[in-house]
């Protein structure tokens, strides 16, 4: 079992919804020997500093996040894919203390299997950015400037991404239109939809 990081232990206290379920994942994921830490604002467990699970909660249930999830083995067919665009993580969501505890071996079966999965070095096969959608509007606004075309061309692959699937959002062309004009002094920055 590996030591809790202290440094974590502050996201366990302040939780209002899922706190009890959220402990016990904790105890689970520690008994598996990995570390932990805090990423993206939420407990993380890590192999030789690789990601392997996520714990997070929402609204209706807390979940394990695996983020190699989409390679694991499924026999159970309890991994689920958040939404159409995550392409890697997978989740397994609980409802309630008493579900957890009862999921337990199979917890730790699955945490065992996407430790496996790292140690055996495979890798996800991500969508190349241009297999992306890419929004009328935002082939009409490269094609009208040349350098704003070429600064998004420079970005990173991950946060030309992250601009298709945050501009491809909207049903109105006025609204998608609206998002491309607001964050393009962010893409001649180099920044990414999420960069602050």
């Amino acid at each position: 079992m590996s030591a809790p990081n202290p440094a974590v232990d502050f996201y366990f206290t302040k939780s209002k919804n899922w706190g009890p379920e959220q402990r016990l994942m904790r105890q689970i994921a520690l008994g598996m020997g990995l570390a932990e830490d805090l990423k993206w604002g939420h407990p993380c467990y890590t192999l030789n500093g690789a990601n392997i699970v996520l714990i997070h909660a929402f609204k209706d249930y807390c979940a394990y996040l695996f983020h190699k999830g989409v390679l694991m083995p499924d026999p159970d067919a309890i991994l689920i894919q958040q939404t159409p665009n995550v392409q890697s993580a997978r989740q397994i969501r609980m409802t309630d203390l008493a579900q957890i505890k009862a999921m337990e071996p199979l917890l730790k079966a699955y945490i065992a299997a996407a430790i496996a999965v790292e140690k055996s070095g495979l890798k996800v096969a991500y969508k190349a950015t241009e297999d992306f959608f890419l929004p009328q509007e935002l082939v009409n606004a490269m094609d009208a400037n040349p350098d704003f075309a070429a600064a998004f061309h420079a970005l990173t692959p991950g946060r030309q991404r992250g601009y298709c699937l945050h501009f491809s959002q909207p049903k109105q062309s006025k609204t998608r239109s609206e998002r491309i004009a607001k964050f393009s002094d962010a893409i001649f920055a180099g920044k990414g939809f999420q960069d602050r």
